[in-house]
């Protein structure tokens, strides 16, 4: 959940022209039957004609370059002028265009099915749109788009781009679009940012993943919207505007508890005690169950009150509204009367699937759409709402009903979800083992790791559901919300003790924090979340170093050895592998001088974000065009590499073909092992393809997450005495399975083994 903080400066191509619209065309025109489904073919992702009209994206508006205006709702082309750029009219145009059509019923749509999305895409490729060096004029999308990336991609084993948000963000102050508050989840359109291409050349980059056997991943944003023409028509009491999102408006006589807004912002965070004096005379539902985000002075509980607004009525009027991220991103309503919110966040899914042609989207956090007031003296309930889950039921069976698929970024307990993932999205972000394996590396030690994953599996939650990601655009989360939270009662067994779960959480954020931080300046805690580190500095900070300027060309093999540690780790199990370009070239963070006024604010994130050149298009370039500073990659680029055996990429080539060849992607996992070393995980699986009933190979995954070599014995009730265990990688013959059903393994520092098992054959009398 933890999410961008803000738009750099440097990085906003300044004030957009803003169309001026013409009022002469007809919306509800050019409604044609469609003949094919979104499987039978979705590229391009609809002709022309099925499109919502030009006419909200620049073909019939007029451009100026200023507009003196009245900006506020008492001039009416004003308020037009707003509609027409609204995200919300644009989900109306585009379901009327797509109500009653044949292709809406072609596809099951009622449950998820992670092994349908996994048989899609099961290795994807995470970009993000600022941190891309691009050759000299080339956008963002066109780059994603380049034939020589897709084939260095098919030669690694990527199947897809999940290409981050680009459509407009940020707000709208008058005539003019306000920057972003967080990297693009902001969003205030169903347009393309020009900052980052166009729907030509998105379409475009989805045609040649196809070419190559891939697919590409979009963002919607259910939860929130940024500042917009939705927000701003919401603010003058427009229409169905107000029901897009939960705010309150508060009557006159009652300003006088709202915090004054001064000059140049348009909304104030509340304090505690105003969100208790509002609370307490009926206005609102009270504090939430915690403040994402908590900043003192900054950002004290998740409501705001606006500046007053005059609406098209003449009237003015004040409001608090819900915001669980920054104050430019005011929470959707899911159950308003209007549905408007509703109607809003499927238009816009439905703009990413059937206009610009992506097979996936990600729900982004997705657990925030439903509150409730509670009993007296508790927080209201924000978290695990059943609204969230029904919610969530509805926007992944619209994508299913239109072929595609969803994973959502959900970081709750894993009864949250297990449960949200029952009806709703197809696949779920890793955040139950991902601190696991980070800590399992910081300590040599894979015990908290083990407790996750058996944990998982007890409470429901099989690997295959998940995406096993390495570096995105986010910190190292470790808020353990599992253990920290709705189990803060139970006890677990963990280093020979007893341990509640809180005391459990805190131990390993304290252990994180110390290797991770404590000597290594150049990786920094973000705010109450987590970490700001790549996956190179961190296992740089692992293995003890102090500055990033000290790693020289002689200490790479063994960063890189157990980066590729970490892919075997993801990879080698049920599920989707994820990973960035970060990882690709082998970033280190950026020195934070380099982002002083990005990091100001408190988001230390932007120091993981280096701008990095995957095909060294522009080996020159100190920046990318975005204005993002170029960081130090270990690796080097992807052409290169692929031509090094030895290299990160090449090897990683070899983890996924192993991944490919035995279908480990969509395989069940059986057991998690207790170890003979602390260093030690052994994963468990059936190669089954989720038929539980068929009999099925058996794998076994055997990783070393300490930095020296170790010997072991794997055993588990799920071998099968007598078996022949072999390497996969290299054929050799590794050992027999005993009747103790255990055999022994011997790894280097950091080393993995992806080892078949081979039954004895019966004799043949």
């Amino acid at each position: 959940m933890a999410r961008d903080e803000h738009r750099p400066e440097d990085l906003y191509t300044g004030p957009i022209d803003l169309p001026v619209p013409d009022t002469t065309e007809d919306e509800t025109a050019d409604s044609e039957n469609i003949g094919i489904s979104y499987d039978e073919q979705r590229y391009p992702a609809r002709p022309k004609r099925l499109r919502p009209r030009d006419q909200f994206r620049g073909g019939s508006v007029r451009r100026i370059k200023t507009d003196p205006r009245t900006a506020n709702g008492t001039n009416p082309s004003y308020v037009e002028w707003l509609v027409r750029q609204s995200m919300l009219k644009d989900a109306d145009v585009l379901a009327r265009q797509l109500a009653g059509q044949p292709a809406m019923w072609r596809n099951a749509y009622a449950r998820p099915d992670a092994r349908r999305a996994i048989a899609t895409s099961d290795v994807w490729f995470t970009a993000y749109p600022l941190s891309l060096i691009t050759r000299p004029g080339e956008s963002f999308l066109a780059a994603l788009g380049d034939e020589e990336l897709w084939t260095a991609f098919e030669r690694v084993g990527i199947t897809a781009i999940h290409t981050g948000p680009v459509k407009r963000a940020g707000g709208i102050a008058g005539w003019r679009e306000t920057p972003s508050v967080d990297g693009h989840f902001d969003r205030i359109s169903t347009e393309i940012d020009p900052a980052f291409g166009t729907e030509e050349e998105f379409r475009a980059l989805c045609d040649v993943a196809d070419v190559h056997g891939g697919s590409v991943i979009d963002d919607i944003v259910p939860g929130h919207t940024g500042k917009g023409a939705d927000f701003r028509l919401a603010e003058m009491g427009f229409k169905d505007y107000p029901g897009i999102y939960h705010m309150v408006e508060v009557l006159p006589e009652d300003w006088g508890l709202l915090p004054d807004v001064p000059e140049g912002v348009d909304s104030v965070n509340l304090d505690p005690a105003t969100e208790r004096e509002l609370a307490e005379r009926g206005y609102i539902i009270g504090a939430l169950q915690r403040v994402i985000f908590y900043t003192p002075g900054v950002k004290e509980t998740n409501w705001s009150a606006t500046a007053p607004v005059i609406g098209p009525d003449g009237a003015t009027r004040r409001w608090v509204y819900l915001h669980y991220f920054k104050q430019g991103q005011p929470s959707i309503n899911w159950l308003d009367p209007t549905f408007a919110g509703m109607r809003l966040v499927i238009g816009d899914a439905l703009h990413s699937l059937g206009e610009l042609g992506t097979s996936a989207l990600r729900l982004d956090a997705n657990g925030f759409l439903g509150v409730e007031k509670s009993a007296e003296g508790l927080p209201a309930w924000s978290e695990g709402h059943p609204l969230s889950h029904a919610a969530n039921h509805i926007i992944a069976g619209m994508v299913r009903k239109v072929g595609g698929f969803t994973f959502q970024e959900l970081n709750l307990t894993i009864e949250d979800i297990r449960d949200t993932a029952a009806v709703g999205a197809d696949l779920s972000y890793d955040f139950i083992a991902r601190p696991g394996y980070h800590h399992a590396l910081a300590t040599g030690r894979t015990e908290f790791l083990r407790l996750a994953l058996t944990t998982s599996l007890e409470l429901g939650v099989q690997p295959v559901q998940l995406v096993h990601g390495l570096q995105n655009h986010d910190e190292l989360t470790y808020e353990l919300v599992h253990w920290a939270t709705r189990h803060g009662d139970d006890l677990y067994r963990f280093r020979g003790e007893e341990i509640t779960g809180p005391e459990l959480a805190e131990l390993v954020r304290a252990e994180l924090t110390e290797v991770l931080t404590g000597a290594a300046e150049y990786n920094r805690v973000f705010t109450q979340n987590g970490i700001a580190c790549t996956t190179t500095s961190l296992i740089a900070a692992t293995r003890g170093v102090a500055r990033l300027d000290d790693i020289t060309d002689a200490d790479v093999p063994v960063i890189r050895d157990a980066h590729l540690l970490l892919c075997a780790y993801n990879a080698w199990q049920p599920g989707v592998f994820a990973l960035s370009g970060w990882d690709l070239v082998g970033m280190l963070t950026l020195p934070s001088e380099q982002v002083t006024d990005l990091v100001a604010a408190g988001d230390t994130r932007w120091i993981e974000r280096g701008a990095h050149d995957l095909l060294d298009v522009d080996p020159g370039a100190t920046r990318s065009a975005a204005g993002m500073p170029r960081g130090r990659a270990l690796y080097g680029p992807l052409p290169a590499q692929l031509e090094d055996p030895g290299s990160f990429a090449t090897r990683l080539a070899g983890i996924l073909d192993l991944r490919r060849r035995y279908g480990i992607a969509t395989a069940s996992q059986v057991d998690i092992p207790e170890v003979a070393h602390p260093g030690m995980l052994v994963l468990v699986h059936r190669l089954d393809d989720g038929d539980a009933e068929a009999p099925a190979p058996m794998q076994v995954t055997v990783l070393n997450f300490s930095a020296e070599p170790t010997d072991g014995t794997v055993r588990s009730d799920q071998l099968v005495p007598h078996s022949t265990v072999v390497d996969a990688a290299s054929g050799d013959t590794v050992g027999r399975v005993d009747d103790l059903r255990s055999f022994s393994v011997s790894l280097p520092a950091y080393g993995a083994l992806f080892l078949m098992l081979e039954p004895d054959e019966p004799d043949a009398g």
